[in-house]
């Protein structure tokens, strides 16, 4: 079993409040605009699709060797989008997280994903994750310039059509 659960975290601007069934109201609303789904496909979840996306999330993965840790992006103590990191151990026993943000339309463009996104990244870091991956289609400059400021690089990898971007701390840290 991976020892990485959600937690709060705190930033300069922001609060990464750990995931919660009952964040499905107002985030249903943060993530209403259906341009958040121009590169990732889809399109808005209904308020009852994301409680029960919410609910699957927060009970964890049926994988005991994965662990899926959510959190809600509030800023000015209101919810602004998330961020999302599943953390494996590799066959080496080293901790890789892939992460993933998105910030709700009307709070783009003010360094919020950023922000997070380097929380996030820092707060892996103390828990141990080596490696921290996210994937960016190739067409998106803003998911791109979040990544680099997480402290990511593009590698020449491809999933799914997007770029693998990555960050990779040399020997072990450990968490405390």
């Amino acid at each position: 079993m991976i020892p990485v659960h959600a937690e709060p975290i705190g930033t300069e601007r922001l609060a990464l409040l750990p995931l919660r069934a009952e964040d499905a109201d107002a985030m249903a609303v943060v993530l209403s605009d259906p341009a958040l789904h121009t590169f990732i496909g889809g399109s808005p979840a209904t308020v009852e699709e994301l409680r029960a996306r919410y609910l699957r999330m927060v009970a964890g993965s049926p994988d005991p060797a994965v662990s899926w840790c959510n959190w809600i992006i509030s800023s000015a103590g209101s919810p602004a989008g998330y961020v999302q990191a599943t953390v494996v151990k590799d066959g080496g026993g080293d901790l890789t997280a892939e992460i993933a943000w998105v910030v709700g339309t009307p709070w783009q463009g003010r360094g919020i994903a950023k922000e997070a996104a380097r929380g996030l990244v820092r707060w892996l870091e103390g828990q141990g994750v080596r490696t921290v991956l996210a994937h960016v289609h190739p067409e998106h400059g803003a998911s791109a310039a979040v990544a680099r400021a997480a402290g990511l690089t593009p590698t020449d990898e491809r999933h799914d059509g997007e770029v693998r971007w990555r960050r990779q701390w040399q020997g072990r840290r450990k968490r405390g």
